[in-house]
């Protein structure tokens, strides 16, 4: 069967204002009410998962902190309200270790001290605010790697790092990864070696169709050679990033739109097979229902591909997928 969405990658602005256009002005001026009501969609949709890119982007910050100023957005205790929502829906939500770097630049932020101080400081304080919340399941490390055959020295130790001061602070907290270059990676034993070693609870590849760098028909093998490393390593857990999006024109030089479901059906069922968990990147900005009072992105097509998701959704559980 293939596998059905279980969560998405949720921001409370895109980091890349070109990508973002046509939903990053919706999402700044979000009521508390509509982000709620975004959250209550996702559920409704049956996600489990939402996963938190950022707690702060450029030098401002989603929640009160020593570190950085609020944001501009027009509703203040951004990150509270997606807790306090997702607590009154059941999901599980992953926060952000970042941006306390330029997002554009993650090996630098890896390795940069003032980097590292300014991000053990601020999930101190998000700790502090997400503590008493059910739905806080656990971290998501945003300075993501390229993966040239193996993952990088300098990504294992930004992983090893960053895992061991988020398990000082509570031990019972997941962590997530979700690393590029995943028609690269080389899975052999120097890899299976590495996973063994990688201190983290879920690896979910990006399977970078989105992105253009491969296509939907290649991808079930770089999952299912994945699948064999990582039951060799006996973990982490094997899910997948899915992308939900293509782009207007040029790939990272214009804006994001929603792909249509077509390829996001043959996307889901060539990892289905081989990964525990679906995730998407990402609902915001590329779905939206038509009755929602809360719509960011393109509306015919966002809602073209919410409705044409539903109604597989409906079939899958009427067994008619």
């Amino acid at each position: 069967m293939i596998k059905k969405i279980s969560g998405t990658w949720f921001e409370f602005e895109h980091h890349n204002p070109i990508e973002g256009k046509y939903y990053n002005p919706d999402l700044v001026s979000f009521s508390e009410q509509q982000w709620r009501e975004k959250i209550d969609e996702i559920a409704d949709f049956g996600m489990e998962y939402i996963v938190l890119l950022a707690i702060a982007l450029d030098n401002k910050a989603y929640f009160p902190s020593q570190v950085y100023p609020l944001s501009n957005h027009a509703t203040p205790n951004l990150i509270e309200v997606l807790l306090d929502q997702a607590d009154k829906r059941k999901l599980k939500v992953f926060l952000s270790v970042g941006y306390f770097g330029d997002w554009r630049y993650a090996i630098s932020n890896m390795k940069n001290s003032q980097v590292t101080k300014r991000a053990f400081l601020a999930i101190r304080e998000v700790y502090e605010l997400a503590k008493g919340f059910d739905s806080f399941y656990g971290w998501y490390l945003p300075d993501e790697a390229e993966i040239k055959g193996y993952f990088k020295p300098a990504f294992i130790k930004y992983v090893n790092r960053y895992a061991e001061f988020l398990r000082s602070i509570d031990p019972t907290k997941k962590i997530l990864i979700a690393p590029f270059g995943t028609n690269q990676v080389k899975t052999d034993e120097k890899f299976v070696e590495q996973l063994k070693n990688l201190p983290v609870d879920f690896v979910a590849y990006q399977d970078e169709v989105g992105v253009r760098k491969s296509s939907v028909q290649e991808t079930g093998q770089y999952y299912a050679a994945l699948r064999k490393a990582h039951d060799q390593a006996q973990g982490p857990a094997l899910w997948a990033d899915v992308e939900l999006f293509t782009f207007e024109g040029e790939t990272y030089q214009s804006p994001l739109l929603p792909a249509d479901f077509e390829r996001i059906l043959e996307q889901l069922k060539q990892v289905s097979r081989y990964v525990d968990v679906v995730l998407v990147y990402q609902y915001l900005g590329l779905m939206n229902p038509s009755t929602s009072n809360a719509k960011a992105g393109n509306s015919i097509m966002s809602q073209k591909l919410y409705h044409d998701y539903l109604n597989w959704l409906k079939e899958r559980e009427n067994g008619n997928e």
